[in-house]
């Protein structure tokens, strides 16, 4: 029964993630601010002496390897999900 609420939890966790990871980097949702000018990108501005992170940080290239890792977080909870019974079997042995 544990080992069935891990993998759930975990399909849940990834899809999540994954949606948070492709959907921030190209829309400005409320108080959050656009992806390349918020507070704790600039205090990491601020302190380093870096502006290059700013510029880096906005780039499309970067925001579309961000985009990249939420799309693989996505699959991998469609893998989980199709593999369901073989994880908890996993689980349960290991």
């Amino acid at each position: 029964m544990v080992a069935r609420l891990v993998v759930i939890l975990f399909v849940l966790v990834c899809l999540m993630m994954g949606f948070v990871l492709v959907l921030f980097p190209w829309f400005s949702f409320g108080g959050f601010g656009e992806w390349g000018d918020n507070f704790l990108l600039g205090l990491l501005v601020d302190q380093t002496g870096l502006e290059s992170i700013r510029t880096v940080v906005s780039s499309a290239w970067f925001r579309g390897g961000v985009t990249g890792l939420g799309i693989f977080n996505i699959f991998l909870a469609f893998w989980e999900v199709a593999h369901f019974d073989e994880n908890v079997a996993a689980l349960e042995k290991g």
